[in-house]
């Protein structure tokens, strides 16, 4: 049988890219915004495109805050991709201070200049510390000298070093690329647009199983 994932449609995802992408996985996605189906998916991830106030909104709107944190508390596997992944954190500071989802506590800023805003391209991704390895999570079998794609204005600074998988230097300038918390992951690029290290992740990330 092919795995299942489910996707979280509110109005701001690249989803039929992704969904796209982890059909090339081989995988069996669906595309929600039922609260029911959130809360009960055997893997789901948030994509997310656009500014952090309005995530959110979309979010509650849909009354789907609360079943996110549901599947969150359960051990399945999450993933939040670019706006999703900022999502995670507890605050973001784009149009003022607004509340996140608060997974994993820490707060999202904009890129520091003067380097060009946005961040958009092709960048390395590295383990934060020497000693540090992928083995056993999303990021397995990704090289150090592969690029992924990224498209963004702000940044996820996690308060805990310990929930940054991976980092990126983009012109001096250091920020988390991918972050873990037991279960939940997010990253900061697109996945699903970053050839086949990205599918990589998405493969992984099918593998992987919760209680």
């Amino acid at each position: 049988m092919p795995p299942e994932v489910t996707v979280v449609d509110y109005g701001m995802g690249n989803v039929a890219s992704v969904m796209r992408a982890l059909c090339a996985c081989g995988a069996a996605p669906s595309l929600t915004s039922v609260p029911e189906q959130v809360a009960s998916a055997s893997r789901l991830i948030l994509p997310g495109v656009g500014a952090f106030t309005d995530g959110m909104e979309e979010l509650r709107r849909r009354s789907l805050i609360e079943p996110i944190h549901a599947l969150a508390q359960t051990g399945r596997p999450f993933l939040g991709i670019c706006l999703g992944m900022q999502m995670m954190l507890a605050t973001g500071e784009e149009f003022g201070v607004v509340a996140g989802l608060g997974l994993i506590a820490g707060n999202v800023q904009a890129i520091q200049g003067p380097r060009k805003i946005p961040h958009v391209g092709w960048n390395r991704i590295s383990p934060p510390g020497a000693t540090r390895d992928w083995q056993g999570t999303i990021l397995e079998g990704v090289g150090r000298d592969n690029t992924v794609y990224f498209v963004h204005s702000y940044a996820a600074s996690p308060e805990s070093a310990g929930d940054v998988l991976a980092e990126c230097d983009y012109d001096g300038y250091g920020f988390a690329a991918v972050i873990r918390s037991g279960n939940l992951y997010g990253c900061q690029f697109h996945p699903e647009k970053s050839g086949p290290s990205g599918l990589r992740i998405l493969s992984n990330l099918l593998k992987a199983s919760g209680s």
